[in-house]
């Protein structure tokens, strides 16, 4: 089990908020999951026919979706899981397909609307903390774009630095790969989100990892309180 802690600066920064964390091990995601393709195409039209009415005002006033809004207006950015959610239910998009572990995740954000990110433990060096991004901190994108952070952002970093952000998402060093036997998922919930709405979540990617594989371990299922 991977050891993650919880720093003072980022429960001073952030009273009321939430991390959730699920680590699971014994994957193999190389595999194609017909499965999950057959959850998507139930999730997009489950959003189609619930959301067809939704204008952009609808979705915020959404609780969960209030929450984030919030906390994105702080940093002058707009929540992008309420924009994919508005892609597919709008506009017709599709989730994309990735891989397994990753698909995983996309659909149960599209269902509860908990913003996750998805590492590879393997490639994160410890000591692992959720954290506050601070003076000086930077991350390198996936798409390996550099970026300087701005300050009090809910982060994760490792011994190599920023593994991800709320604001900018997941860096390019320990992103989900077909490769990941052992995955870690962060949850990250601001103040709004409820304990209920995070466990919803890793309840709901662990239920779509164990439809692919049934066998999988769980090391760690659990939320952090600031």
């Amino acid at each position: 089990m991977l050891s993650i802690i919880e720093t003072n600066e980022w429960k001073i920064t952030h009273p009321g908020a939430l991390i959730g964390l699920l680590e699971l091990s014994g994957v193999n995601n190389t595999q194609s999951s017909p499965e999950l393709e057959t959850l998507k195409r139930e999730t997009e039209a489950s959003l189609r026919t619930r959301y067809q009415e939704f204008s952009r005002q609808d979705f915020v006033a959404l609780p969960i979706m209030t929450a984030y809004k919030k906390y994105y207006h702080g940093f002058k950015k707009t929540y992008h899981v309420l924009q994919q959610v508005e892609s597919i239910a709008l506009k017709g998009r599709n989730l994309p397909k990735v891989s397994p572990l990753v698909d995983a995740n996309f659909i149960a954000e599209m269902e509860t609307f908990v913003l996750t990110a998805g590492h590879d433990v393997a490639k994160l060096v410890a000591p692992v903390q959720i954290d506050v991004s601070c003076d000086g901190d930077q991350i390198t994108q996936m798409n390996g774009a550099t970026k300087p952070m701005r300050v009090g952002d809910m982060i994760m970093r490792d011994a190599d630095g920023v593994s991800c952000s709320i604001i900018y998402g997941q860096d390019n060093r320990s992103p989900i790969t077909p490769k990941t036997g052992h995955v870690l998922y962060v949850a990250y919930a601001p103040v709004g989100v409820s304990a209920e709405a995070v466990n919803a979540q890793l309840g709901r990617i662990e239920t779509l990892v164990r439809t692919i594989f049934p066998d999988v371990v769980v090391e760690q299922r659990r939320i952090i309180a600031a």
